[in-house]
């Protein structure tokens, strides 16, 4: 691992997991993204509840589920470990010793584009960089991790619309 990417990460540490409510507010998002399980749930409420845009709400799972199976695949090709520096501060538990890429950052950002994308809004995009940092406070991933994780989340939300648009 590049010593740029553990310091980095040590400095984000240095600068937030002291922060009253940082910590926790970071594992509550790890808890909600794990295995996409949070955006199945806002997917499924909001094809329930918003008729009209039901199959975009489906869409949005898809992409959301797509996105994470897609990261554990990568995840099990690159084989990266996750931070083990020291001086890096390891805030929750994780399913696997793999890093690359993140999977909460992969399905957090397929999920706030597809968001994004049925709410005409762009404030879901907001979300994208809380949930990369709150992995990196955590110390469970390097910011490289985070940042692949978002590349490959968007590009499989965009897959994901483009296949809800092309068959509607």
């Amino acid at each position: 691992m590049s010593s740029k990417e553990v310091d980095l990460l040590v400095k984000i540490q240095d600068a937030l997991y002291d922060v009253p409510g940082v910590v926790p507010g970071a594992r509550t998002l790890s808890h909600f993204g794990e295995h996409s399980l949070g955006w199945m749930g806002l997917s499924a409420a909001g094809a329930i509840v918003d008729k009209p845009r039901q199959r975009k709400w489906i869409a949005l799972g898809a992409g959301a589920f797509t996105a994470h199976a897609a990261s554990v695949v990568l995840k099990r090709i690159v084989r990266r470990k996750r931070p083990s520096d020291p001086r890096i501060k390891i805030g929750v538990g994780t399913p696997s010793k793999l890093s690359f890429p993140s999977s909460h950052a992969t399905s957090t950002t397929a999920a706030m584009v597809s968001l994004a994308d049925i709410t005409g809004s762009k404030v879901p995009y907001i979300g994208i960089p809380i949930m990369m940092t709150s992995r990196m406070i955590l110390g469970v991933h390097y910011p490289t991790d985070t940042l692949a994780g978002a590349v490959l989340g968007a590009a499989c939300a965009r897959a994901a619309i483009e296949i809800e648009r092309k068959t509607a």
